[in-house]
Formats: structure tokens, C-alpha cells, sequence
């Protein structure tokens, strides 16, 4: 039986991470795309065999058809995982033009490229899975990050886009929206702001912060034949803040 491969974007460190472990822990081959050298070989190295380090800042627009095309060269690309995003907190007044396009670029351009030239090889093959990763930001108006917030709303509604065009190809594209889960990340900007902490875990029913690996079994769920009969769909995974009161 030939080995999946998977495509992880942002795969060396926090949600990414797990996600990418959780693939190569089930015999999944990964390539883990990041753009720090010594970071991406090291999570490579922690996560075993399966993990296989690509080099590549994804804004680099122009340079992602040939890295997906070096990738597709080592077989069939099954799952992709568009994980990789920045984050900006600015006041609405103080975000420029160029703060606001670089968010998009990321977030957004880069998904859109990848995920066009991996489509491109599923289509050969027959069919893969596509699993975007959204936030609760889509989902909430929530100050401080009007770029973000936009660019995770335009996730979802490409999820939902690609979802439908590709699904007579055997292409599903499905989308999980994280709530505050515990990474380095979060750990500090919750550490740092007390009555923020208290304001996400009041309003989560479960009262706890997510694990990353409770990301990574949601995007596993969508990245495998479990969920066959699910596309076009946004999972939020957040202990039920987004529903809570």
C-alpha cells in the first residue's frame, strides 16, 4: 500500500505541530512547510521519521508552484493542512495599508496559492483532502485585529467555495475553528492580561483552555476517511465558547 502524504503549512511549532505529529504518529509522510531553518529540522526531529522539513516563506507567492511541484514528485499529495497565519493587535485607526496587506498576504494569498497548485495534483490523483484552519475571530467581532478577523472570515467562506467546486473531483475541503487553546502563544498574551483570561474562561462552558492535540484530532477527523461524507464544513473546536453565555 503506498504511503499518504500530507502537507502541513506552519507545521514547526503550537496547532501546526500537533496537527503534523498526529499525522506521521499514524504512519502519515509530512511535509512540514516553515520559514525558519533551524525550527522546521527540529520539529522534523522531534516528530520522527515521517517528518520532512521544506524550507519556504510562504509569501513568497511566485515560488509556490515549484515547491508544490518538488513535493508532488515524491508521490501523491493527499492532505493538505493550511495552518500557517500571523497575527496583528493594532487599534482599527493605527492599522496602514501595508499592515492590512500583509496579514491578507499570509493568511489568505498563500492559502488560496497553495491549496490552487495542490488541487491541481489531487485532481490527477483522483481526489485528497483539504483542511483549512480558521478562528473564533470569523466568528466574533472581537477588537484589535481587523486584519485577522478578515482574513479568517475569507477561510471560511473559501472553504465553503472550494468545498463545492471541488467536490466532483473527489476533493473535500473542510475548515476547524480553534478556541483559545493552550500554546506558548496564547499562554502569554492570557498570562499577561488577567481580566482577559478570566473573560475567555468565564464564557467557555467547559471552563478550560483547548490542548493543541484536540486541534489536531479535529483535523485529523476531516484529513481521513472518518468524515467521507463531509465537506464544506467550519468545526469550531472551542470547549463551546463560541455558543457559550
Amino acid at each position: 500500500m503506498n504511503t499518504k502524504i500530507a502537507i502541513v503549512t506552519g507545521g514547526n511549532s503550537g496547532l501546526g505541530f500537533a496537527t503534523a505529529k498526529k499525522l506521521c504518529d499514524n504512519g502519515i509522510k509530512t511535509f512540514i512547510i516553515g520559514r525558519t531553518k533551524e525550527k522546521t529540522e527540529d520539529a522534523c526531529t522531534e516528530i520522527g521519521p515521517n517528518a520532512i522539513p521544506v524550507i519556504f516563506d510562504l509569501n513568497n507567492l511566485e515560488g509556490i508552484p515549484g515547491m508544490i511541484n518538488e513535493i508532488a514528485k515524491q508521490g501523491t499529495i493527499d492532505i493538505l493542512v493550511n495552518n500557517a497565519g500571523i497575527n496583528l493587535k493594532k487599534e482599527f485607526i493605527d492599522v496602514t495599508d501595508e499592515d492590512f496587506a500583509s496579514i491578507i498576504n499570509t493568511n489568505v494569498m498563500s492559502v488560496f496559492a497553495v491549496s490552487r497548485e495542490v488541487v491541481k495534483v489531487m485532481k490527477e490523483n483522483g481526489g485528497g483532502n483539504i483542511v483549512n484552519i480558521s478562528s473564533m475571530a470569523s466568528q466574533y467581532g472581537i477588537p484589535k485585529v481587523i486584519a485577522y478577523s478578515a482574513s479568517k472570515g475569507a477561510i471560511e467562506a473559501m472553504t465553503r467555495a472550494m468545498a463545492v467546486e471541488l467536490a466532483p473531483f473527489g476533493i473535500r475541503t473542510n475548515c476547524v475553528a480553534p478556541g483559545f487553546i493552550k500554546t506558548k502563544m496564547s499562554a502569554k498574551a492570557l498570562d499577561s492580561d488577567p481580566e482577559r483570561k478570566n473573560k475567555v474562561l468565564s464564557r467557555t462552558p467547559m471552563g478550560i483552555l483547548g490542548e493543541p492535540s484536540d486541534i489536531a484530532d479535529a483535523v485529523y477527523y476531516f484529513a481521513t476517511s472518518e468524515s467521507k461524507f463531509t465537506t464544506g464544513t467550519v468545526l469550531p473546536v472551542d470547549g463551546g465558547n463560541s455558543i457559550g453565555f
